[in-house]
Protein backbone atom coordinates (compact mmCIF):
# COMPACT_ATOMS: atom_id res chain seq x y z
CA UNK A 1 0.00 0.00 0.00
CA UNK A 2 1.17 3.55 -0.71
CA UNK A 3 2.23 5.77 2.07
CA UNK A 4 -0.91 7.39 3.19
CA UNK A 5 -3.20 7.55 6.21
CA UNK A 6 -4.62 4.11 7.05
CA UNK A 7 -7.76 3.42 8.75
CA UNK A 8 -7.74 1.26 12.51
CA UNK A 9 -8.99 -1.32 10.63
CA UNK A 10 -6.12 -1.34 8.19
CA UNK A 11 -3.57 -1.09 10.64
CA UNK A 12 -4.52 -4.21 12.28
CA UNK A 13 -5.40 -6.02 9.08
CA UNK A 14 -1.88 -5.47 8.01
CA UNK A 15 -0.63 -6.30 11.56
CA UNK A 16 -2.51 -9.30 12.01
CA UNK A 17 -1.21 -10.00 8.26
CA UNK A 18 2.52 -9.80 9.24
CA UNK A 19 2.17 -12.02 11.97
CA UNK A 20 0.76 -14.87 10.33
CA UNK A 21 3.17 -14.40 6.96
CA UNK A 22 5.20 -17.20 5.98
CA UNK A 23 8.60 -16.55 6.64
CA UNK A 24 10.32 -17.93 3.75
CA UNK A 25 13.87 -19.51 4.25
CA UNK A 26 15.61 -17.45 1.91
CA UNK A 27 19.03 -19.15 2.49
CA UNK A 28 18.27 -22.65 2.30
CA UNK A 29 16.42 -21.99 -1.06
CA UNK A 30 19.68 -20.73 -2.44
CA UNK A 31 21.76 -23.63 -1.29
CA UNK A 32 19.05 -25.90 -3.00
CA UNK A 33 18.75 -23.93 -6.29
CA UNK A 34 22.74 -24.01 -6.46
CA UNK A 35 23.67 -27.68 -6.03
CA UNK A 36 20.58 -28.77 -8.19
CA UNK A 37 21.40 -26.42 -10.76
CA UNK A 38 25.56 -27.31 -10.08
CA UNK A 39 24.50 -31.03 -10.55
CA UNK A 40 22.16 -30.61 -13.71
CA UNK A 41 25.31 -28.32 -15.38
CA UNK A 42 27.57 -31.69 -13.94
CA UNK A 43 25.52 -34.42 -15.86
CA UNK A 44 25.75 -31.80 -19.28
CA UNK A 45 29.24 -31.55 -18.85
CA UNK A 46 29.23 -35.70 -18.16
CA UNK A 47 27.00 -35.86 -21.75
CA UNK A 48 29.25 -33.61 -23.25
CA UNK A 49 32.54 -35.71 -22.76
CA UNK A 50 30.43 -38.35 -23.58
CA UNK A 51 30.20 -37.40 -26.70
CA UNK A 52 33.65 -36.30 -27.24
CA UNK A 53 35.09 -40.00 -26.04
CA UNK A 54 32.75 -42.17 -27.74
CA UNK A 55 31.90 -40.07 -30.98
CA UNK A 56 35.12 -38.17 -31.42
CA UNK A 57 33.86 -34.39 -31.16
CA UNK A 58 35.07 -31.93 -30.02
CA UNK A 59 35.30 -29.63 -27.62
CA UNK A 60 33.56 -26.76 -29.86
CA UNK A 61 31.05 -29.44 -31.76
CA UNK A 62 29.91 -31.20 -28.61
CA UNK A 63 27.92 -28.51 -27.35
CA UNK A 64 25.10 -28.60 -30.05
CA UNK A 65 24.24 -32.19 -29.24
CA UNK A 66 25.27 -31.77 -25.96
CA UNK A 67 22.48 -28.78 -25.72
CA UNK A 68 19.83 -31.46 -27.55
CA UNK A 69 20.57 -34.20 -25.71
CA UNK A 70 19.54 -32.30 -22.45
CA UNK A 71 16.59 -30.41 -23.89
CA UNK A 72 15.63 -33.96 -24.06
CA UNK A 73 16.56 -35.28 -20.96
CA UNK A 74 14.31 -32.47 -19.36
CA UNK A 75 11.41 -33.15 -21.82
CA UNK A 76 11.56 -37.05 -21.19
CA UNK A 77 11.32 -35.99 -17.27
CA UNK A 78 8.63 -33.57 -17.83
CA UNK A 79 6.58 -36.60 -19.13
CA UNK A 80 6.51 -38.91 -16.86
CA UNK A 81 6.26 -35.92 -13.96
CA UNK A 82 10.20 -36.22 -12.30
CA UNK A 83 10.95 -32.85 -13.39
CA UNK A 84 8.21 -30.85 -11.96
CA UNK A 85 8.86 -32.32 -8.58
CA UNK A 86 12.54 -31.13 -8.94
CA UNK A 87 11.32 -27.84 -9.54
CA UNK A 88 9.47 -27.23 -6.84
CA UNK A 89 12.26 -28.70 -4.43
CA UNK A 90 14.79 -26.43 -6.60
CA UNK A 91 13.16 -23.48 -7.58
CA UNK A 92 15.45 -21.46 -10.15
CA UNK A 93 17.77 -23.86 -10.01
CA UNK A 94 16.10 -26.46 -12.43
CA UNK A 95 14.88 -23.61 -14.39
CA UNK A 96 18.26 -21.53 -15.22
CA UNK A 97 19.67 -24.59 -17.04
CA UNK A 98 18.96 -25.50 -20.79
CA UNK A 99 16.52 -28.08 -19.30
CA UNK A 100 14.36 -25.40 -17.78
CA UNK A 101 13.91 -24.58 -21.60
CA UNK A 102 12.84 -28.29 -22.21
CA UNK A 103 10.31 -28.32 -19.35
CA UNK A 104 8.72 -24.86 -20.55
CA UNK A 105 7.85 -26.03 -24.00
CA UNK A 106 6.83 -29.69 -22.85
CA UNK A 107 4.88 -28.71 -20.11
CA UNK A 108 3.01 -25.93 -22.31
CA UNK A 109 2.21 -29.30 -24.42
CA UNK A 110 0.83 -31.50 -21.90
CA UNK A 111 -0.93 -28.89 -20.77
CA UNK A 112 -3.18 -27.77 -23.79
CA UNK A 113 -3.14 -31.23 -25.46
CA UNK A 114 -6.78 -31.84 -25.14
CA UNK A 115 -7.15 -29.05 -27.39
CA UNK A 116 -5.55 -30.96 -30.43
CA UNK A 117 -2.06 -31.13 -31.86
CA UNK A 118 -2.56 -28.42 -34.18
CA UNK A 119 -4.15 -25.54 -32.42
CA UNK A 120 -3.41 -27.00 -28.69
CA UNK A 121 -0.08 -29.12 -28.77
CA UNK A 122 1.48 -27.20 -31.69
CA UNK A 123 0.44 -23.77 -31.09
CA UNK A 124 0.83 -23.49 -27.16
CA UNK A 125 4.22 -24.98 -26.93
CA UNK A 126 6.05 -22.43 -29.05
CA UNK A 127 4.06 -19.45 -26.70
CA UNK A 128 7.52 -19.14 -24.73
CA UNK A 129 9.59 -20.93 -26.94
CA UNK A 130 9.05 -18.80 -29.81
CA UNK A 131 10.08 -15.57 -27.74
CA UNK A 132 13.30 -17.00 -26.97
CA UNK A 133 13.86 -18.88 -30.39
CA UNK A 134 13.11 -15.13 -31.96
CA UNK A 135 15.59 -13.52 -29.12
CA UNK A 136 18.23 -15.80 -29.69
CA UNK A 137 18.17 -15.73 -33.49
CA UNK A 138 18.09 -11.97 -33.80
CA UNK A 139 20.81 -11.50 -31.67
CA UNK A 140 22.67 -13.71 -33.29
CA UNK A 141 22.13 -11.81 -36.58
CA UNK A 142 22.88 -8.80 -35.43
CA UNK A 143 26.26 -9.91 -33.51
CA UNK A 144 27.23 -11.38 -36.93
CA UNK A 145 26.43 -8.05 -38.81
CA UNK A 146 28.49 -6.18 -36.51
CA UNK A 147 31.58 -8.90 -36.87
CA UNK A 148 30.90 -8.80 -40.41
CA UNK A 149 30.80 -4.48 -40.83
CA UNK A 150 34.29 -4.60 -38.41
CA UNK A 151 35.70 -6.94 -40.88
CA UNK A 152 34.80 -5.06 -44.10
CA UNK A 153 35.76 -1.48 -42.16
CA UNK A 154 39.54 -3.28 -41.42
CA UNK A 155 38.92 -3.33 -37.30
CA UNK A 156 38.70 -6.54 -36.34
Amino acid sequence: MAKKNKSPEQKRYQQIEQKHELKRPVVKNCIKAFFVGGTICLIGQAVMYFYMYFFHFTEQTSGNPTVATMIFFAMLLTGFGVYDKIGQFAGAGSAVPITGFGNSVISAAIEHRTEGFVLGVGGNMFKLAGSVILFGVFSAFVVALIKTLLQIWGII
